[in-house]
């Protein structure tokens, strides 16, 4: 899921704490440090070698490993040929071959013009097993690149599957359900043109108490699939119409199900204002808050992507989710094993202390800035990156006492570490941090206090080395924190432990 990243100097600009607006005082950081979207799902928004669960045990069909040899002329023949069981050999070697593990022959049998062929077959109610055949092979092609969903689509494949969803085999259905869920994952063009021949409606009539497990599964990563994307986002129209029933199936319990309805809830969630609340008025969030507990990686995370797109929206929104719980659960997923986890608790707790006063007080009565320090102190650079964005965003929009706690819980001096750092805009985002906490000092009367607690952290001497740095904008940042603050040679002498009795930070 690409995002697009933006220079350190424009995000910076874009916060909420640079605007007057105060329309604008919750700017999105959507935009960067995202990349668990781009990870957790990308190797599957095109499948083959599949599994039908609806498929008759008689007529159960396993994908071939490769050790089995068919020749494309022998299938060009049986193809092309008017003799339907010859058809049904032909298609079958054929899904075989493209079954294949590694390198299946993909281009081989479009160039062999075989695809017009086998969506033919597609209108054979009467042949079911040629049928499925022929399906499956044109579900594996599509599951390749874009040029093969491209040479599928071409052949009309796209009315001839939605058709099958009407056939009364439901292994048949499951395989139309699977070839449109690899064509809707090939970007936002087919994904519309899928929503325009309603494609929805069709899939959305196969969701019952009594449909197998299995199928559901597969029905489920379809209608992902058709959320997906942005730049477009999906039609609003469409978004109505698959809510409903993805708010359905999150309240089942098979894991597969709940991951991929979850991620669904993510792509739709994943945009303006407007698209998250018609997300949160369907009642989700609290759905969603219980599965970031979930013990299964695959429904926790898409689960937690989805609350941290939901509280980058208003501040109501953010309030639907902290309403629902979502603080109590954030501090066990920055502690999490999985960085990748902590990474993105640390997104969503930075989208949360982007909020006004009552949401960081909120944060703090919930106990989140011990685990908050500890990311900043020991996560992975990425996670430490997300945390450093949430201690600027609370010293932006907290106020004096909300600062003062937030240094006495040992952020201040967690920041000053990792101005060592080699990326400048998390140097430059550290920088705006401290600046923050120097205006609160300022308020407090406390400027002299501070400065001699930032130089015994060491942070002095980080950003007198940082007035060297290449960046011109680190440069700038830190010489005029020096001039401002740091210019006075006669500071006042305080003791140690002076300083940590009457210093109110």
């Amino acid at each position: 899921m690409p995002t697009t990243s933006i220079g350190g100097d424009e995000r910076i600009s874009k916060f909420k704490n640079k605007g007057k607006d105060l329309a604008k005082l919750r700017e999105k950081r959507i935009t960067e440090c995202v990349e668990l979207r781009k990870a957790q799902k990308e190797n599957f928004f095109k499948r083959r070698n599949i599994s039908l669960s609806s498929l008759p045990e008689d007529e159960a069909l396993s994908p071939e490993n490769g050790t089995v040899s068919f020749r494309i002329e022998d299938i060009i023949r049986d193809v092309n040929c008017d003799d339907r069981q010859a058809q049904t050999r032909g298609c079958q070697a054929a899904r075989k071959l493209l079954s294949k593990d590694h390198d299946p022959p993909m281009k081989k049998i479009v160039d062999a013009g075989l695809l017009s062929r086998f969506v033919s077959f597609l209108s054979l109610d009467d042949e079911p097993t040629l049928q499925f055949e022929a399906a499956w092979a044109l579900t594996n092609i599509a599951s390749g690149t874009s040029w093969h969903t491209q040479q599928v689509v071409n052949h009309g494949a796209i009315p001839a599957f939605i058709n099958l969803l009407t056939s009364p085999m439901l292994h048949i259905v499951e395989q139309a359900v699977w070839a449109l869920g690899n064509i809707a994952g090939d970007g936002a063009a087919y994904r519309d043109v899928l929503i325009e021949c309603n494609v929805i409606p069709a899939l959305l009539a196969h969701i019952s108490p009594d449909a197998p497990v299995g199928f559901l599964r597969n029905l489920t990563w379809t209608l992902s699939n058709l959320c997906r994307n942005k730049n477009p986002c999906p039609p609003m129209s469409a978004v109505n119409q698959m809510l409903p029933s993805l708010m359905q199936l999150l309240h089942l319990s098979d894991k597969d199900i709940l991951s991929d309805a979850c991620w669904a809830i993510s792509y739709l969630s994943d945009g303006s204002d407007d698209r998250i609340d018609v997300v949160v008025k369907t009642g989700i969030v609290p759905r969603l808050v219980e599965l970031m507990n979930n013990k299964e990686l695959c429904v926790m995370t898409p689960a937690l992507r989805s609350i941290g797109n939901i509280v980058s929206g208003s501040d109501l929104h953010t309030q639907m989710a902290i309403d629902a719980g979502v603080l109590s659960v954030l501090p066990n997923l920055l502690r999490h094993p999985k960085p990748t986890v902590q990474k993105e608790a640390a997104w969503a707790l930075s989208n949360i202390a982007a909020g006004p006063c009552k949401q960081i007080q909120q944060l703090i009565t919930c106990g989140l800035l011990p685990p908050l320090v500890e990311v900043l102190k020991n996560g992975d650079l990425k996670s430490q990156r997300e945390a450093v964005w949430a201690v600027t965003n609370f010293t932006s929009g907290g106020n004096v006492e909300q600062v003062v706690q937030l240094v006495k819980s040992g952020a201040l001096e967690a920041i000053i570490n990792l101005l060592k750092v080699k990326d400048a805009k998390i140097i430059l985002v550290i920088l705006e941090a401290v600046n923050n906490m120097f205006l609160a000092a300022e308020k407090l009367g406390e400027t002299e206090r501070l400065c001699l607690f930032v130089e015994q952290l060491g942070g002095l001497e980080q950003i007198e080395m940082l007035q060297n740095h290449a960046n011109e904008m680190v440069y700038q940042a830190a010489h005029n924190l020096i001039e401002k603050y740091f210019s006075d040679g006669d500071l006042e002498e305080v003791q140690v432990d002076a300083m940590q009795n009457g210093f109110v930070f």
